[in-house]
């Protein structure tokens, strides 16, 4: 992780820039439709603050965090709200949010703490707390162009999902990247339910 923190401090201008205006309302309001306007949402891990700002916009309460101190400014800056430099593994809520967008982000999280990143997510969610997070598609692990990766495929990630009894996958498809000139990547995009059987 020390890697990819330090990469987004040292190309934090240039990641803003290329991802800022990158057109994600579909996907986001593919989230949003499971939430009620007003409702909480935490952006874990949110980058330029694109979809904090987005989120605001439509109606909704959102905290915003990110690892590193140099996308945090940016990200304060985009969205006029003070955003916390905070890494994953710190979060301790309890109950909190009744959303966490995880866009691109816990995947930078080893395959061996993600678990417990996801113990914390489901933590902080209420009940029938909804999670959207995305990873790159495919079976890789490890660092590449100056950062870590975790990479799932559905059937890799339905696995993973085995440790969970409380979280749902009610959403899963591939995409292309929306960036310019990245259209060929493609990504595992998952939309999960926290629900507790009874």
């Amino acid at each position: 992780m020390n890697h990819t923190l330090a990469y987004y401090q040292q190309n934090a201008e240039a990641f803003v820039e290329n991802t800022v205006h990158a057109d994600f309302h579909e996907v986001a309001d593919r989230f949003l439709c499971y939430l009620h306007c007003g409702e909480f949402i935490l952006d874990f891990g949110c980058g330029s603050g694109r979809d904090t700002k987005y989120f605001m916009e439509h109606g909704f309460l959102v905290d915003a965090i990110d690892g590193s101190e140099e996308l945090c400014r940016y990200a304060s800056f985009n969205t006029s709200i003070s955003v916390k430099c905070m890494l994953f593994h710190e979060l301790e809520e309890y109950e909190k949010y009744d959303g966490i967008w995880a866009c691109a982000s816990i995947l930078h999280v080893s395959k061996t703490e993600l678990p417990d990143i996801f113990r914390k997510m489901i933590r902080s969610l209420k009940q029938d707390g909804i999670i959207y997070t995305s990873f790159k598609y495919g079976d890789f692990e490890g660092e590449r162009s100056g950062r870590y990766f975790s990479d799932f495929t559905e059937e890799s990630f339905s696995e993973f999902m085995l440790q969970f009894s409380e979280l749902h996958i009610i959403e899963k498809w591939i995409s292309s990247d929306v960036r310019p000139e990245r259209g060929d990547e493609k990504w595992l995009n998952l939309i999960l339910r926290k629900t507790t059987l009874n």
